[in-house]
């Protein structure tokens, strides 16, 4: 028996904690830090560690708890209070993004689209990865400011919150055609029945709400869910071809209105933060390799970081004017939707295992991914900083 995978796990979990802390020291959130430790180990620098089925198989893992955990952390409460000026600002600013995103990847690699067949279906994925939220550090920044639970910070929320699902959804569909023997009428038909299946499911399981909140503090209840997490995960790649990141995201939905979830989600953040989502976010720092980085995909990294800013606050803005926020109130909402997380990633980890994202754009997709949530606080402080803009925030 080979016992290198101890050594693998070992410095995965040192590295990325390092520079996590580091990065926190310079007021980084410690997934850059994560990031960083991986190309630093991975062969970029110094060849440590290698992409490895060992590796691709505990991220993977990583990448099934933490969408469960944002599936148990999606407030419907909230979306409800915002309704439908969220619903309204997220389809507006995903079709926008969306569009932003394809044009860029179709105007640079256009050349390709008469010898490659998944030519359109890769342009438009790279749309679908700029079109996630991650609004951690806008809610941070907005929670100095007393602004959080304001119309703005319920708004900003409610509306990443619907972002992440339907960007989930143009994700299973586009994954699902990947494969040209497939005809699209029989993978919009088994996208149909999935839903039909979560729907059936969330009932029943909220009819026996009762007696699940009666398990709540009990070890047994985190056992159950995280059995749940891994079968609906399964159920949904096995039997629908749908994404099993997927199945943990609605798996998480379905528990996130039942009281046992706090209990829940403190067990599985223990078990996620301490070993599967460092190496999930070390794997993709690994995958990032800078030797292969030309002149071009630095060029197409720095457009499509612009256009990944743009469209967000362009889409928002649009979205926040047409549901009568004022100018200041747009402007800030479309900011705080700016920075891209753990979701960007994790959508581009599931296309490049579909063939939709090749390896040295890889490079490019971090590089948005670090410069939005960097860049999301100083603009949104910028925005807020003035009395008169601070006036008019509703």
């Amino acid at each position: 028996m080979e016992y290198e995978f101890l050594l693998i796990i070992a410095i995965i979990l040192l590295s990325t904690k390092f520079f996590g802390l580091v990065s926190e020291k310079v007021h980084m959130p410690q997934v850059v830090g994560a990031l960083l430790a991986g190309v630093i180990l991975g062969p970029s620098v110094l060849g440590v560690l290698t992409e490895t089925e060992f590796v691709v198989q505990t991220a993977e893992m990583g990448v099934i708890l933490l969408m469960f955990l944002a599936g148990l952390d999606t407030d419907l409460d909230e979306v409800k209070k915002t309704g439908v000026a969220s619903v309204i600002i997220a389809i507006i600013e995903i079709v926008v993004s969306l569009a932003g995103g394809t044009i860029v990847y179709y105007l640079f690699y256009k050349d390709n689209a008469s010898v490659d067949p998944l030519f359109m279906l890769k342009a438009v994925f790279m749309g679908v990865i700029i079109t996630s939220t991650s609004v951690t550090i806008a809610i941070e920044a907005l929670r100095e400011m007393g602004k959080l639970k304001g119309k703005m910070g319920t708004t900003i929320l409610g509306a990443a919150i619907i972002d992440d699902i339907i960007g989930i959804i143009i994700l299973t569909v586009i994954i699902s055609v990947t494969d040209v023997n497939v005809k699209p009428s029989s993978v919009f038909i088994k996208i149909i029945l999935f839903f039909i299946f979560i729907g059936i499911l969330y009932w029943v399981i909220h009819k026996f709400k009762g007696q699940i909140e009666k398990q709540n503090g009990k070890r047994r209840s985190s056992i159950y869910s995280l059995a749940f997490c891994f079968i609906l995960a399964y159920i949904a790649e096995k039997f629908f071809g749908i994404a099993d990141l997927t199945g943990a995201y609605f798996a998480g939905i379905i528990l996130c209105n039942i009281g046992v979830k706090d209990y829940i989600a403190k067990k599985v953040t223990i078990l996620s933060y301490l070993i599967f989502s460092p190496i999930f976010f070390a794997s993709i720092g690994i995958k990032t390799n800078i030797h292969g980085i030309t002149l071009g995909i630095v060029f197409f990294a720095v457009v499509l970081l612009i256009v990944s800013i743009l469209t967000k606050i362009i889409g928002c803005f649009i979205g926040a004017k047409i549901c009568k926020f004022n100018n200041f109130t747009a402007l800030a909402i479309g900011v705080g939707m700016v920075a891209r997380g753990e979701v960007s990633l994790i959508v581009a980890q599931k296309g490049s295992q579909a063939g939709l994202l090749d390896q040295s754009l890889f490079s490019a997709i971090v590089v948005v991914v670090i410069f939005t949530t960097l860049l999301t606080p100083i603009m949104l402080k910028l925005v807020l900083s003035s009395k008169k803009g601070m006036a008019q925030i509703e």
